[in-house]
């Protein structure tokens, strides 16, 4: 995560009013609250790449042998964000072992793969990919309240069910686009 000059001038401040409480500006307040929302929105949007990294994953994963290369260089990078391997990955890593690249990932799976399960098997969660949920930030000491009500904690969105599939099946290219017919040749008036 990268902050602007200015963002990083806002940080430097609250990090300064965290240590030595003092009254606060209405415009420090809503500086501070900006910065707070734009650190939820990229948190938001790690999520949203993470998300999208894994189903990537997924795809090349299913595409193997022919996508090796993409396969191995997005395992790489999920690795390194916090990816937790799942038992395909391992499966899909020993059937390309021959490969010197393939071999080190497998090792580094099965180490990751046994640390979460002797962290399940000892009764403690293992470490999430997902980010913690933080609450919304409604006052700063010495400053001022935000609301006079404090928020509700939004309720996540129930995930879409998927549709039952159609009772009629998909349609045909021919019902779909039906065969041309043949236009009669226009009829040749003789003359005479």
């Amino acid at each position: 995560m990268a902050f602007s000059a200015d963002e990083l001038r806002v940080l430097r401040r609250a990090l300064s009013i965290a240590l030595h409480p003092t009254p606060l500006p209405d415009e420090d307040v809503q500086d501070c609250l900006r910065l707070a929302g734009a650190v939820d929105e990229a948190v938001g949007e790690a999520g949203r790449l993470r998300t999208f990294l894994v189903a990537d994953l997924v795809r090349y994963r299913n595409a193997l042998p022919g996508s090796v290369s993409g396969y191995l260089e997005l395992l790489q990078d999920a690795l390194a964000g916090g990816y937790d391997p799942r038992p395909d990955d391992l499966a899909a890593l020993r059937a390309l072992r021959h490969r010197p690249v393939a071999a080190a990932l497998l090792e580094r799976c099965q180490a990751l793969a046994e640390r979460s399960v002797r962290a399940r098997l000892a009764g403690r969660s293992a470490p999430s990919t997902a980010p913690a949920p933080r609450s919304r930030l409604l006052a700063l000491p010495g400053g001022r309240a935000v609301d006079a009500e404090p928020e509700r904690p939004k309720t996540p969105a129930a995930p879409p069910r998927p549709t039952p599939p159609s009772e009629r099946p998909a349609p045909k290219p021919s019902e779909v686009f039906p065969p041309r017919r043949p236009v009669p040749p226009p009829q040749q008036w003789a003359a005479g």
